[in-house]
């Protein structure tokens, strides 16, 4: 079952995960949402939409933008709408 893991803590876990361009999205439920702090920071891309990052936040210590979010997308990317994904630093072990 893939897992995110920053700073000892899990961060994530789900055998539902959706797995787009080499990134794990991990379904809303699966995620521990007190490891999450909202950042101001959205980017676009041009097939998914607009994204919108969190901070991960783990025993005092921040991990900026470690987290992204499509709250609205696509078509072609409906399949991944609302879904968690993880980058910098953040490890998705499965």
């Amino acid at each position: 079952m893939p897992k995110a893991i920053w700073n000892g803590a899990v961060l994530a876990e789900s055998d539902a995960c959706q797995i787009v361009e080499g990134h794990y999205y991990f379904p809303p439920e699966a995620v521990k949402r007190k490891h999450l702090r909202p950042s101001t920071k959205h980017t676009t891309c041009f097939w998914k939409g607009v994204a919108s990052y969190y901070d991960v936040v783990v025993n005092g210590k921040v991990n900026c933008q470690a987290a992204w979010y499509y709250p609205q997308t696509s078509a072609e990317a409906r399949h991944i709408q609302g879904y968690i994904a993880f980058w910098h630093g953040v490890t998705v072990v499965s």
